[in-house]
């Protein structure tokens, strides 16, 4: 409820606040110390994509052939591009499947180009083209691996989804809270906005080579398959080298940078469009230089194709440690 919520960002149009965004916003030390905490950051959210790290090494340690480009579009949410499409089909081709072993709905590519191409082709929605389906496809190859059922890979008792979960909570220092089925028919493991930031946390300062590891190098080293041409979590990456970010649905954002530092973010209006900055303001809050992000915290407001104002966070100077 956002009486119970604090402002994390106002839309500000010709100097009048128009809009506000409500929310949770928790930050963590490299010890895994909630340095900041805006909200009740212990509550349970969905986190949506934001979640695809942690199937990917599930899948991984299930023993898919995942390495590379393959391991981040595991874990990430592609924009339907040629070449995400050429990948998912070179990790489903390995296990002997196509895209119709896909359970993912068919959608349109999030690239706008792309999607106008198929349009002149008179091509329509398809379930390769969907932003899961490189996890998708992942998690085919990790039943195919195993001799599990394949048709039936997104029963949330099936147990590839059962390993997802341990592997999610194991990350999260914590048991889920909820399941629920995402977006593209997945089981959804619920957790605190801290337990979602622990377990991104854990990723990037896992040992070298640990399969952990694994899935944030190969997500910081490819970050085109984790999103896509134009796709603000590839170029916030690229802006923050040894960083990873990774959105999710419904205002979900986490970013982890190479030092540890780490932020989680849920907008409770579902809105994305200011949660990247919040996340700046945040770990900017906790000392971290993130100048070379710059650009990504300043979102205009438009009136007449021109600014006429901008989205405001109001995280600085709001600084809370809870222990």
């Amino acid at each position: 409820m956002p009486e119970q919520l604090p402002t994390l960002a106002e839309v500000v149009r010709s100097g009048f606040v128009e809009s506000v965004h409500y929310g949770s916003a928790v930050g963590l030390d490299p010890s895994g110390r909630a340095e900041v905490a805006l909200g009740p950051v212990e509550a349970p959210v969905l986190p949506r994509s934001s979640a695809k790290p942690f199937q990917a090494l599930a899948c991984l340690i299930a023993g898919a052939a995942l390495a590379g480009p393959r391991l981040a579009i595991a874990a990430g949410s592609h924009t339907g591009e040629d070449f995400h499409l050429r990948l998912v089909r070179e990790i489903l081709d390995d296990y002997g499947l196509g895209f119709d072993a896909l359970a993912c709905p068919p959608s349109w590519p999030e690239d706008r180009a792309t999607m106008e191409e198929l349009i002149r082709q008179g091509a329509g929605v398809s379930r390769e083209r969907m932003n899961c389906s490189g996890k998708h496809a992942a998690m085919l190859a990790a039943c195919v691996a195993n001799d599990w059922d394949v048709p039936a890979y997104l029963s949330a008792d099936h147990p590839l989804q059962r390993r997802v979960r341990a592997v999610t909570e194991e990350l999260a220092g914590e048991e889920s809270a909820h399941v629920a089925v995402d977006g593209c028919g997945a089981p959804l493991f619920g957790l605190s906005l801290t337990g979602l930031a622990r377990a991104v946390q854990a990723l990037v300062l896992a040992a070298p080579g640990s399969a952990p590891r694994q899935v944030a190098d190969a997500m910081r080293a490819h970050p085109e398959y984790v999103g896509g041409t134009g796709h603000q979590n590839t170029d916030l990456m690229r802006a923050l080298p040894g960083a990873l970010v990774k959105g999710g649905a419904e205002g979900v954002l986490v970013a982890a940078l190479e030092s540890g530092h780490t932020v989680a973010v849920k907008v409770i209006d579902g809105s994305p469009r200011a949660t990247t900055a919040i996340a700046l303001d945040v770990l900017r809050l906790m000392g971290c230089d993130v100048t070379a992000a710059e650009d990504f915290a300043r979102v205009d407001v438009l009136g007449g194709g021109i600014p006429v104002g901008r989205i405001v966070t109001t995280v600085t100077g709001r600084r809370h440690s809870p222990r």
